[in-house]
């Protein structure tokens, strides 16, 4: 098949959609589809079947930028059309599939609403932004004959099918080497901006002085971190992505207070590499975080925290496998379904699908 991306994530900015963007498209070709990437332009060389749209930069959020028009007769023929967001990327992706008649799938990454309140000085612009926002995004997904998502539940009134976006288990895995053989660290990765929480780490790092910390990322909230933390705190750029099963091998426990996330990528692949994961004890870590794989505090207490850290610390636990149900494997076997079925099913309200990420109260607990 012949699959369109249309996204307003890509490189050279780094994050979790750019990444999972970069893995389906490697997995879907290695089966042998042709998948074209429709991405706003930047600081970026494009590649074969990368198609990059004028775009200006972003003032409301660094390294983001703001796409133009591109007219869809300079898109080549697809046989289906994917959006991976509701912006003017997302938009234009799903022009070109009414205009020419063509199966789509939109798959919900980002809870965006999450995001004004860091983008808006006012709050109570903000605020009113959120919830002026959801509704106009439900309209949307509302166009599309399948809609998707990492985790069972959505802020979204649109019926769903949920497919993880997947881990990649052979890149993902413990490894020999660690960069801290002599120290107990504590680690995150990840974009450093408002919802992801990380003066949180800050707290408990202050807290736990005998412990270091090392927070692995980039984002609008750096400097104010760097400038707020303490001295076994170390702030680092993103790392190359073929460093990071060796940073995750490396640290001792995963942590995360982020009160925004759809799935949580970082922390199971950190579970794949064997590392336990602390997360606060919200959506989707009240899913996807257990016993198994590591613990869960109540998000703002700093005692929780600390104890779920140490609890960490203290257990042996078989991470790996408590995350082989999130692999790249079977997220791209039921992608291929999704894209084959979709055009059968779309006189039907919704496509009847299964999924294989569906746990019963007691799994989940």
């Amino acid at each position: 098949m012949k699959i369109g991306f249309f996204t307003d994530s890509y490189f050279p900015e780094i994050d979790g959609v750019t990444y999972t963007i970069k893995l389906w498209r490697e997995e879907l070709e290695r089966k042998g589809h042709e998948v074209y990437v429709v991405y706003p332009d930047g600081d970026y060389e494009p590649g074969d079947r990368e198609i990059p749209v004028r775009s200006l930069p972003n003032p409301f959020y660094a390294g983001y930028r703001i796409p133009l028009t591109k007219r869809p007769s300079t898109i080549p023929d697809l046989d289906v059309v994917h959006c991976h967001g509701p912006a003017p990327i997302g938009v234009l992706g799903r022009y070109y599939a009414w205009k020419n008649d063509l199966p789509t799938i939109y798959t919900h990454h980002t809870p965006l609403e999450e995001y004004f309140h860091q983008s808006v000085k006012l709050e109570s612009v903000a605020g009113t932004l959120s919830r002026g926002y959801v509704p106009l995004e439900n309209a949307f997904l509302e166009t599309f004959d399948v809609v998707t998502a990492s985790t069972e539940r959505i802020d979204r009134s649109v019926e769903h099918v949920q497919l993880p976006v997947g881990i990649d288990m052979d890149f993902f895995q413990p490894t020999e080497e660690d960069w801290y053989p002599d120290q107990t660290v504590i680690g995150y990765s990840g974009r450093l901006s408002m919802e992801k929480n990380v003066h949180e780490i800050l707290r408990v790092a202050e807290e736990r002085s005998e412990y270091d910390f090392v927070i692995v990322g980039e984002g609008p909230y750096r400097d104010r971190l760097e400038r707020t933390a303490p001295d076994n705190v170390e702030i680092r750029s993103f790392l190359p992505r073929e460093e990071l099963p060796i940073f995750y091998s490396s640290i001792d426990t995963f942590l995360t207070a982020s009160t925004a996330d759809t799935l949580g990528l970082s922390t199971l692949e950190a579970n794949a590499c064997g590392t336990p994961v602390a997360a606060a004890d919200v959506p989707p870590f009240d899913r996807t975080i257990g016993a198994d794989n590591g613990e869960r505090f109540e998000y703002g207490s700093l005692e929780s925290m600390v104890d779920a850290i140490e609890t960490c610390l203290a257990t042996d636990r078989e991470t790996r496998v408590a995350v082989e149900r999130y692999s790249i494997s079977y997220t791209m076997d039921h992608l291929e379904q999704l894209y084959h079925n979709v055009p059968l099913a779309r006189d039907d309200a919704h496509v009847e699908t299964e999924s294989p990420w569906h746990f019963s109260e007691e799994e989940r607990s």
